[in-house]
C-alpha cells in the first residue's frame, strides 16, 4: 500500500497560531509557515512575543480546548484509510496536538516538543531533526514504500517535492506561484481525486 504523509495544521484541524492570536488579540501571532518560509525564524519571533505578553503554555492550550478538527476532516481521515496507510508530519508540538489525535482514532503523528519550565513558561523547542518531513518521506522511501505527500505552506515543500507524488491542499497564493509543480486541491472531495489518481498512477 501506499503511504500518505499528511501536514497536520491547516489541512485536518484549523491553524493553532492564528487562533491563539484571535484569542489573545495578538495579531503578530497570527503569522506561520504560509507566511515565513525559515522555521526557526518563526518560531524565535512567536517565543519572543509570548515571553513579552506574558503567556505560557497553558494559555496556548487554554485557545486548543476551543478547537476541533476542520469541516469534513473527520469522514475524509476515515475515507483515507480504508484506502492508504496514513501518517501525520507536522511542524507542531505534542502539547499542542494531543486533544486533536482522538479526532482521528490517535493516528501517528510525528512531530516536535516543546521545553518548558516550572511555571509553564515556553523557553525553547526541540525538533526531532532538520527538514524532518522530508527526512520521514525518505525513510519511508526507503523501506520501499511509495509516498504521497500532502502540505499547505513553504514547510510543506521540501517534504511534497521527496515524495513520489506531492499535493497541495488549500494553499495560500504565494505558495502556488512559487511552486506551480504541483497539484492544487481547495476542498477534501479535489484531494480525494488527486490522491486516488496517484495512488492509481504507481
Amino acid at each position: 500500500m501506499d503511504i500518505v504523509c499528511l501536514d497536520f495544521e491547516g489541512i485536518l484541524v484549523p491553524e493553532i497560531w492564528i487562533n491563539v492570536a484571535a484569542r489573545t488579540g495578538i495579531d503578530e501571532l497570527r503569522l506561520t509557515t504560509r507566511d515565513v518560509s525559515d522555521y526557526d525564524v518563526l518560531m524565535r519571533r512567536r517565543l519572543a512575543i509570548l515571553k513579552e505578553h506574558g503567556l505560557g503554555l497553558p494559555d496556548i492550550q487554554a485557545a486548543i480546548a476551543q478547537m476541533g478538527p476542520l469541516e469534513g476532516a473527520e469522514a475524509f481521515v476515515a475515507w483515507l484509510r480504508e484506502r492508504f496507510l496514513m501518517v501525520l508530519l507536522s511542524d507542531t508540538y505534542y502539547e499542542f496536538a494531543a486533544p486533536f489525535l482522538r479526532h482521528f482514532c490517535n493516528a501517528i503523528l510525528l512531530c516536535h516538543r516543546l521545553a518548558v519550565d516550572e511555571c509553564g513558561t515556553i523557553v525553547d523547542y526541540v525538533i526531532r531533526q532538520p527538514d524532518s518531513k522530508r527526512q520521514a518521506v525518505r525513510a519511508f522511501r526507503g523501506l520501499n514504500y511509495r509516498v504521497i505527500a500532502v502540505g499547505d505552506s513553504y514547510n510543506d515543500v521540501t517534504m511534497l517535492a521527496e515524495a513520489d507524488a506531492g499535493i497541495l491542499f488549500r494553499p495560500p497564493e504565494n505558495v502556488v506561484a512559487e511552486f506551480p509543480r504541483f497539484p492544487v486541491t481547495r476542498d477534501y472531495a479535489e484531494l480525494r481525486e488527486a490522491l486516488t489518481k496517484a495512488g492509481n498512477a504507481a
